[in-house]
């Protein structure tokens, strides 16, 4: 397991309920050069849903957990069926619960940041400058960068567009 104790050391401090210090791109170019060509193609490819490198099975696991319960919660309010199997934990549950009934869709979502930091915190736990660290680290940005898609001023605009056509169509009924 490779060590990169000043990669790691110079890179800025997350915070779920923080600004965004560094894009996804400058952060792979910090890794460039200093970490081995197949991490820098594992951080390179990296996704929410990859299964592949350490701590990602991990982090894999949990990310199809909390995916899968807020399916289920979704689908359960819709009054339909969830055939799908998985391994139902209780805080999960908790937190896909308060994210599904928060007022708006980026509450849900900084719900949901808050605590997948936390799990990733956890899943790192007393690892330090390693691989671990690393893909934490980058996970941590992905769900950032994902965030900072959400532009509320744009969504309230589609919203009233959607919303404007529809009456449309019911005034010309």
């Amino acid at each position: 397991m490779a060590s990169y104790y000043y990669l790691i050391a110079s890179l800025p401090e997350l915070r779920a309920d923080g600004e965004m210090p560094l894009t996804y791109e400058e952060f792979l170019n910090l890794c460039q050069g200093n970490v081995s060509d197949e991490e820098y193609e594992r951080l390179k490819n990296l996704t929410l849903n990859s299964s592949e490198g350490p701590l990602i099975k991990e982090w894999a696991n949990f990310y199809g957990m909390l995916t899968k319960e807020i399916n289920y919660q979704r689908s359960m309010n819709l009054g339909k069926s969830y055939s799908a199997a998985y391994d139902k934990d209780g805080l999960i549950a908790q937190v896909a619960s308060s994210a599904i009934s928060a007022k708006n869709p980026l509450e849900a979502e900084r719900i949901l940041l808050e605590y997948e930091f936390e799990n990733l915190d956890s899943l790192v736990g007393l690892h330090m400058f390693d691989d671990y660290v690393l893909f934490g680290y980058a996970i941590k940005l992905k769900l950032l960068e994902r965030l900072t898609s959400f532009e509320q001023d744009k969504g309230k605009a589609e919203f009233q567009s959607l919303f404007d056509g529809i009456q449309q169509q019911v005034y010309s009924l």
